[in-house]
């Protein structure tokens, strides 16, 4: 099985906040669990792909990179995006294919955006998905807080399907990169 960890909008002002950006929920236990991934992969020989928005801070500078808490192996891949979904103009399906990748494990910010059409995306496009239900995050609504947010969402995409291919909601301890979605089919 060939798998991929990719890790979206995991940048230094959405995760810290800035004069235009609110720090997202819990936002240093979401770094603790993307760095415990990151490890996991590095054992497992996943390779990780990192997706960056360019509308967090103008696409460039300090802001725009990857938190720089989070422990971004030498090989890791980039791709930037300029729309919610991960996959609309960036290559990262071609080179997910060209890497006859299967499996993904999904991290990163924001769950009711980014997170939310990534999982869905990816299903449809001839990926199982596993996204770790406690490496996302976001920030409150008007209506929902960013707790309920993520909670709605671990619920709603666990077993989401589109018939061949679903999301599971697994936490970060756990080995996201033994996926069990054939002992739900």
């Amino acid at each position: 099985m060939n798998q991929a960890l990719l890790i979206i909008d995991a940048q230094q002002d959405l995760i810290e906040g800035s004069e235009v950006e609110t720090a997202v929920f819990n936002n240093k236990q979401l770094i603790t669990h993307i760095n415990l991934v990151i490890e996991k992969a590095r054992k497992a020989n996943v390779p990780v792909v990192f997706v960056r928005d360019l509308d967090i801070a103008d696409g460039k500078g300090k802001g725009f990179q990857v938190h720089e808490g989070i422990n971004i192996p030498a090989n890791a891949k980039f791709f930037d995006k300029t729309a919610t979904n991960s996959f609309h103009g960036t290559g990262l399906l071609d080179h997910l294919h060209s890497q006859a990748v299967n499996h993904i494990a999904i991290m990163g910010c924001a769950t009711q955006y980014c997170i939310d059409s990534a999982v869905r995306t990816a299903t449809i496009n001839g990926f199982d998905v596993t996204l770790v239900g406690d490496g996302h995050s976001t920030t409150d609504s008007d209506i929902l807080s960013a707790k309920q947010i993520i909670r709605h969402h671990n619920k709603t995409l666990h077993g989401h399907y589109n018939v061949e291919h679903f999301s599971i909601v697994r936490q970060a301890e756990e080995d996201v990169f033994t996926p069990t979605h054939d002992s739900y089919r």
